[in-house]
C-alpha cells in the first residue's frame, strides 16, 4: 500500500530546503552529506528520502525554488505600467527581497550550479537566462543605444547582476542603508550609464 502524504507535506519539504540551503551555503554541496541534512532537520535519513529521493534532488529544489521566485517577479513586471527606469527599480527591489530573505538559496544558486546533473543544470541556466533577458530588455529601453551592440548590452546587464547578486555577502540589513535605498543607488548608477 502506498504511503499517504502528510497534511503538512509541503511545509516539511520547504523546511528541508531551508536547512539544506543553509548547509550548502556554509559547507558546499560536496561538503554536506544527507546525514548532515537529516541531523539539521531533526529527522531520519529515510524520512528525508521520502521527501527528496537524493541529495541531488535537494540541491535542484533549492535552486529551482529560488530562480522560480525571480521568474515570478519578472512575470509580474508585465502587469506594471510606468517608465522602464521605474519598472527596473521595482523589479530590483523585488529581487533584493529574495536575495536578502533567501541569502542561503542565492549563495547556493551562485556557487553550486556545477554540482547539478547536466539536464537539471540546463533547466536552471535557461531560467537564469530568462531573468537576465527580462532585465536586459528594460536596460535597452533605458539606453536604446545599447541595441547597437549585443555584447555591450549583455555586459551592462551582467554588470548590473554583478552589483545585486553579491550583496548578500556584504550587505547588513540592520546597517544604515535600507535595501530600497541600495536599489535606488544601483538604478541611478545604471541609468547614468
Amino acid at each position: 500500500m502506498a504511503r499517504t502524504q502528510a497534511t503538512d507535506y509541503e511545509e516539511r519539504r520547504e523546511a528541508i530546503l531551508d536547512k539544506a540551503a543553509a548547509l550548502f551555503a556554509k559547507s558546499g554541496f560536496l561538503g554536506t552529506s544527507v546525514s548532515d541534512i537529516a541531523l539539521a532537520c531533526k529527522t531520519s535519513k529515510s524520512l528525508l528520502y521520502h521527501y527528496y529521493p537524493s541529495k541531488d534532488d535537494v540541491l535542484y529544489a533549492v535552486m529551482q525554488s529560488h530562480i522560480d521566485s525571480l521568474l515570478e517577479d519578472v512575470s509580474g513586471l508585465r502587469e506594471l505600467s510606468g517608465s522602464a527606469k521605474e519598472r527596473l527599480r521595482i523589479l530590483l527591489k523585488m529581487f533584493m527581497k529574495h536575495y536578502i530573505g533567501a541569502a542561503n538559496r542565492q549563495k547556493v544558486l551562485l556557487n553550486e550550479l556545477g554540482n547539478l546533473p547536466e539536464d537539471r543544470k540546463a533547466i536552471i541556466v535557461a531560467k537564469q537566462r530568462d531573468v537576465v533577458d527580462a532585465v536586459q530588455s528594460l536596460l535597452l529601453l533605458i539606453h536604446p543605444e545599447l541595441s547597437q551592440s549585443a555584447k555591450q548590452a549583455r555586459a551592462k546587464t551582467m554588470l548590473l547582476f554583478g552589483m545585486i547578486n553579491w550583496t548578500m555577502t556584504w550587505y547588513n540589513p540592520t546597517g544604515g542603508l535600507s535595501a530600497e535605498e541600495l536599489v535606488d543607488m544601483i538604478v541611478e548608477m545604471i541609468v547614468a550609464g
